[in-house]
């Protein structure tokens, strides 16, 4: 079954939290220290946006018709899956940056050393062992949930119809 990251904008501090877990999650180094010490170069593929007095977690939608996929002249990015993220695989990446012209949320961007895009994983690695994404688990606030995309959509239509029984 789908599984999407949801936020709940109400509960997010703009802290910037699940950018770090993010980045360090998709380095070899197990902790910001050692990241440090190794000189590696971190890179969040989440982004926390202005949004008010606080902020809002942007990554990518994993979208169903995703244009990025579309795109790419390496096939670079795909759809391992017909309920999988879309995935990036840097390799085969030329830097284009086609993907990132077409992304309808603005969330693909140039690696640090200007050789390939990069964009959120939904952490695969993590998820495929049973656990969080890496900024679903760091969010303090529980803001950020990794939630069944069928569930996610049967919660918004009763909260549509709850609406509009109790305006009337």
């Amino acid at each position: 079954m789908a599984k999407i990251i949801m936020v709940d904008e109400t509960r997010c501090l703009g802290c910037k939290t699940c950018e770090l877990e993010c980045a360090l999650a998709h380095t070899e180094a197990g902790t910001l220290i050692e990241a440090m010490n190794s000189g590696c170069q971190l890179q969040s593929r989440v982004h926390v946006e202005p949004a008010g007095q606080f902020g809002m977690p942007l990554q990518c939608r994993h979208c169903e018709d995703a244009p990025c996929i579309k795109v790419c002249p390496t096939d670079a990015i795909c759809r391992c899956s017909q309920e999988g993220p879309v995935l990036l695989d840097g390799d085969k990446c030329i830097g284009c940056k086609l993907c990132m012209l077409v992304c309808p949320f603005g969330v693909i961007d140039m690696t640090k050393d200007k050789k390939a895009m990069v964009k959120c994983d939904m952490c695969i690695k993590r998820t495929e062992a049973g656990q969080l994404p890496a900024c679903v688990s760091a969010c303090p606030t529980g803001a950020m949930k990794l939630v069944e995309l069928d569930d996610y959509l049967r919660q918004q239509r009763r909260q549509v119809v709850q609406k509009l029984t109790s305006d009337s």
